[in-house]
């Protein structure tokens, strides 16, 4: 390989894996397995020892974890909480005490002892306690700034809120501190209970017990998490104000003496053979444990050998994860059905001959997507060799028949709900149904955002209320909304439905008539088109139906992508969206009820007219909306990236990577007050 295709792979490798990293941690919703993202991992370092001056300081060998989400306060961890190399076989095990000895100038057969445990898939939690009180607890996040989640932790009945304080120390003064580490999870049998309680409730439902503690603890609300059954188990700490032992072992039977919960299967092992052999008696027991684990936890024992070895890049060279093979099993491919998700995505799903996994019977199997079926070469009636990816998702790994004769099986190109067309955008792998307005899958996500405040702002038209009037048959799309004054009789008197409740709802969908076609357009929910493209178009074409009439016309493409702000890409969805005569349908109906006004740009010339403005970090102030509408009314456009066209940078608390290119280019950077200065002066 080449240095320019090794660039161009470890470039590719970055974008995937941090994707990745913001589906697994941002977002608790992995779309891989883990093994899978492990060997991307793999590749990225194989191809840095190979070519290390590409090695960048924003690598992902260098990263732990993901960003904090931006729902919940940041806090900065006292010490980083870092990650663990992996190891996948028992040479890697050996290799790994073989660094060991020659890092300490030992000699070949020198006994290191070291500590043992299962590898529990959670989420990683710090507990911070100051004279005994808990003060602080907060996630990894990436591993520098995690989220605050005190108000949840404090929910947990495995985490102590008190710890017994020892005397005065003679040798420090000031608090006592202890941050103890460790992985916040969801049994196995909690996990089957709250998703049976959630299928019953109409709920959301978890696709494995990682993405349920995870989901559950970093709520907003404290009674949501205080509600689900989460654990703690220790197996670390951070700042400490008086160490806890001298060694790894006695460490954590010191956790335990305070309260903390600590694994029943943590040894001491002075082999590699020894800890191997409890590899081996875990991984066995793996299936009949009450929590999910992915692997084995090596630690060095003297924690004086582990200050002297330190750290390496995100890691500490005394310790070591050893991961478990993912299971596999063969079966029989009995049928392929499509699923269509909230956002019109169609989602191939495997039924399978029934076969067991791991102490699991897998019946059904993630195909992924179109590309996936075509790569595998996926038919009808192929015998297949699945494994759990992650230990828990069910995936196709091998198609063991695909040289037998017979007929492809042909991904829909249209929608199984609503025979809407299905496509899928150039450069995307992921088909999407483009009945958006009508497809019975989309319809209570697509209600959602057409009342949200963003777009129409229906006050009492929430999440629960839609799911109520789509079950009874009185929404089926947005004009449906201006239609239930007819139900008004009905709906007085239903459980949470009083006179007055009805009638301030009525009067707040009455209030509407007339709105901001701008805000209508975007409440539509065409693919890539937000509040502020939707002002462009609006400014351009002055109604929706000059926009219909546009996208339905054979200059569509140009006419559309002259318009600021409309690129290729949103002309196409908005040539897709109207191309589809049932979302025609639903328009013309919504805009007789709801008979939008003229356009009327309220924008004015000032000196930023026609600049570019970039809004970045987190805003205390106003919504990111509400910026970009400030922005518009000065007449400057708001951008998503910072260029060397970009006029001024915005920047909220833990703004990142922009803020670093705007320093790199020039670009003035203003914080939340200034920039409400110049609204005010312009």
């Amino acid at each position: 390989m080449s240095e320019a295709e090794a660039a161009n792979r470890l470039m590719r490798l970055a974008r995937e894996i941090a994707r990745h990293d913001r589906l697994y941690h941002g977002e608790d919703a992995p779309e891989i397995s883990d093994s899978e993202y492990d060997a991307l991992i793999a590749e990225n370092r194989a191809l840095e020892a190979a070519f290390p001056q590409l090695v960048r300081a924003d690598s992902p060998s260098k990263r732990v974890g993901a960003a904090p989400a931006a729902s919940l306060a940041k806090v900065a961890h006292a010490r980083p909480m870092l990650s663990l190399d992996n190891a996948f076989s028992s040479e890697e095990v050996a290799e790994f005490l073989g660094r060991i000895r020659r890092f300490l100038s030992l000699s070949a057969d020198a006994e290191v002892a070291l500590t043992a445990e299962p590898k529990i898939d959670g989420l990683s939690c710090s507990l911070r306690y100051e004279d005994g009180e808990l003060v602080l607890a907060a996630t990894r996040g990436d591993g520098s700034v995690g989220e605050d989640v005190t108000a949840n932790v404090r929910t947990i009945r495995d985490v102590p809120q008190k710890l017994p304080t020892p005397g005065p120390s003679r040798k420090r003064e000031g608090r006592s501190v202890i941050e103890v580490r460790g992985e916040v999870y969801m049994s196995k049998a909690d996990f089957a209970a709250l998703n049976a309680r959630q299928e019953a409730a109409g709920g959301k439902i978890f696709a494995n017990p990682r993405n349920a503690a995870a989901g559950s603890l970093r709520q907003k609300d404290p009674a949501v998490t205080a509600a689900r059954p989460l654990r703690f188990l220790a197996h670390g700490w951070g700042e400490l104000r008086e160490p806890l032992a001298e060694t790894q072992w006695d460490a954590m039977r010191r956790l335990s003496s305070l309260g903390f919960p600590v694994s029943d299967l943590l040894t001491r092992v002075a082999s590699v053979d020894a800890a191997l052999a409890h590899y081996a008696r875990i991984e066995q027991a793996r299936a009949d444990l009450p929590f999910d684990i992915d692997g084995v936890v090596y630690k060095v024992d003297r924690l004086d050998l582990q200050e002297r070895l330190g750290f390496a890049n995100r890691a500490p060279r005394w310790g070591l994860a050893h991961k478990f093979p993912a299971e596999r099993a063969e079966t029989t491919l009995e049928n392929i059905e499509i699923q269509v998700g909230r956002t019109g995505k169609l989602t191939p799903v495997g039924r399978l001959k029934p076969v067991g996994v791991g102490g699991v019977i897998v019946q059904n199997v993630t195909l992924h997507n179109r590309d996936e079926i075509a790569r595998l070469g996926l038919r009808i009636g192929d015998r297949v060799r699945i494994q759990r990816a992650g230990d828990v998702i069910p995936q196709v790994v091998e198609n063991l028949t695909r040289d037998e004769k017979r007929a492809a099986y042909n991904f829909p190109d249209h929608c199984p709900m609503c025979d809407s067309e299905a496509v899928a955008e150039e450069g995307e792998v992921d088909v999407r149904c483009t009945g958006g307005l009508i497809c019975p899958a989309q319809r209570i996500e697509r209600l959602k955002h057409f009342v949200s405040r963003g777009a129409m702002d229906i006050e009492g038209l929430g999440e629960k209320s839609i799911a109520e009037f789509v079950a009874l048959g009185w929404l089926g799309g947005p004009a449906d909304i201006w239609r239930l004054k007819a139900h008004r009789d009905e709906l007085v008197g239903r459980e949470g439905w009083k006179d007055r409740s009805v009638d301030n709802l009525l009067a707040a969908i009455e209030a509407k008539i007339g709105f901001d076609p701008a805000r209508l357009l975007f409440g539509l929910g065409i693919r890539h088109v937000g509040a502020v493209t939707a002002r462009d178009l609006m400014r351009a074409f002055g109604t929706i139906e000059e926009l219909e009439r546009v996208a339905r016309s054979e200059s569509a493409a140009g006419e559309l992508s002259a318009v600021e702000g409309v690129g290729a890409v949103v002309a196409g969805a908005i040539v897709d969206f109207f191309h589809e005569p049932h979302n025609r349908d639903e328009v013309a109906q919504l805009l007789a009820l709801a008979k939008p006004a003229a356009f009327v740009s309220d924008t004015r010339q000032t000196e930023w007219t026609g600049k570019t403005i970039v809004f970045t970090g987190s805003l205390e102030t106003m919504s990111r909306d509400e910026a970009k509408a400030q922005a518009e009314r000065l007449g400057a456009r708001a951008a998503g990236s910072v260029s060397a066209k970009t006029d001024l940078v915005v920047a909220g608390p833990g703004a990142g990577s922009k803020l670093k290119k705007a320093a790199e280019l020039g670009v003035p950077v203003v914080d939340e007050a200034e920039w409400a200065a110049i609204v005010a002066a312009a």
